[in-house]
């Protein structure tokens, strides 16, 4: 088989490329690891900036998501007993986030795909690009007992931190950066009413805790917890009980509990490989860069990769300039860096980090007073949490 673009994993990333791509007459094919269902079972977060939002809109897959997302305007920070609002369309200017699932996204680009004919192949084994630094690359899978060989001029890599397309780059000319904290993130969801129509970000003594949503009967609520911490560890009764304790009193109060009916727990990491172009394969969203999900920047990120890789295809293959190709690397890279910087800052202003001494506490408590005296603050956070122009 040969196509014009290769696009290993059949996620958000994968798929929302795969489509644009194919509006443009550009011929692509999707390879993911998993079955549709197992794919469409991952539980992930649903803040959406308003570059993506506008993204699914290009790639007609915007319908559903302006129809059933939750537009939010603001966003809440508790801390010491107290709650205050950062008024996010004001300090950005004019700007707001959609809440929508990204289950619920990654469906209506599946659904997009097979309604246009488009090629996705699921669970292909053994997925292995080839000759990747040449001008004839191409990429081989296993199907039961059969090796498929797909040639294309193109490979996009966007299989995830644990996916084949990063390692296919020589180390000598790889750069990682790391940085692992000390913690992880609890995750329940349930069929409840949400405690508040925005989300709320809590700073406590004891942890970091978040309310958020998928729907007005659908609740997704966060704690900080230890890495050596279970789900095992905590039983619904005692995730509500601590949920409680990190909230103020006034949210607590109404916070409604329930069953779960998913439950895991996600430590937390930043990371960035650099380059995010080899020869004729592309990186793309979590294959090259990982954020801690507090800023809300994990799925956007990668969303602003295909932006850039989009319009440098079409400027390929329409016009003949590899301007945006020949600058991918570069250009990705400078906003994924602050895209880090972002969540970065929001993990070390909301969090309790078992290794502080006093003078960090002191540190956080006058980040936080001075966030919220400084309008520049305010419209700094604002500005990076609707999402920096591309």
């Amino acid at each position: 088989m040969k196509v014009q673009v290769c696009i290993i994993g059949g996620g958000p990333s994968g798929l929302l490329l795969s489509q644009l791509l194919h509006l443009q007459g550009i011929d692509t094919i999707v390879l993911e690891k998993y079955s549709r269902d197992h794919v469409l079972a991952r539980i992930r977060a649903g803040v959406l900036e308003h570059g993506f939002a506008k993204l699914m809109r290009e790639a007609r897959c915007g319908e559903r998501m302006d129809r059933e997302g939750e537009i939010h305007n603001g966003i809440h920070i508790a801390h010491d007993g107290a709650i205050e609002r950062v008024d996010l369309h004001k300090y950005s200017g004019g700007s707001s986030v959609i809440v929508y699932g990204q289950t619920e996204l990654t469906r209506d680009l599946y659904d997009a795909r097979e309604q246009m004919g488009g090629k996705v192949v699921h669970n292909t084994e053994d997925v292995t690009p080839h000759d990747v630094n040449s001008d004839k690359p191409y990429v081989t899978y296993r199907a039961g007992d059969n090796i498929v060989r797909i040639d294309c001029e193109y490979i996009i890599g966007a299989d995830g931190f644990h996916g084949v397309s990063r390692k296919s780059i020589p180390k000598a000319v790889l750069r990682e950066y790391e940085r692992v904290y000390p913690f992880g993130w609890l995750g329940v969801l349930s069929r409840t009413k949400p405690v508040s129509p925005e989300l709320i970000y809590a700073k406590h003594e004891r942890g970091f805790a978040l309310c958020s949503l998928r729907s007005q009967v659908l609740s997704r609520y966060y704690i900080q917890v230890s890495l050596t911490d279970s789900t095992e560890d905590w039983p619904d009764d005692a995730f509500w009980a601590e949920l409680k304790r990190r909230l103020p009193e006034e949210i607590a109060t109404k916070l409604t509990s329930g069953p779960s009916i998913e439950k895991s727990i996600a430590p937390l990491r930043s990371f960035v490989a650099e380059p995010m172009r080899y020869g004729r394969l592309f990186l793309a969203g979590d294959a090259a860069h990982i954020v801690p999900p507090t800023g809300a920047r994990g799925l956007n990120s990668a969303a602003s990769d295909i932006h850039y890789l989009y319009h440098a295809m079409v400027d390929h293959y329409k016009k003949g300039n590899d301007t945006g190709l020949d600058g991918y690397s570069k250009r990705a890279l400078a906003r994924v860096w602050k895209a880090q910087r972002f969540s970065w800052w929001m993990t070390m202003l909301l969090h309790r980090f078992p290794d502080n001494i006093p003078y960090d506490d002191k540190l956080q408590e006058t980040d936080l007073a001075y966030l919220f005296s400084s309008e520049a603050a305010l419209r700094s956070l604002a500005e990076n949490y609707v999402g920096l122009p591309f």
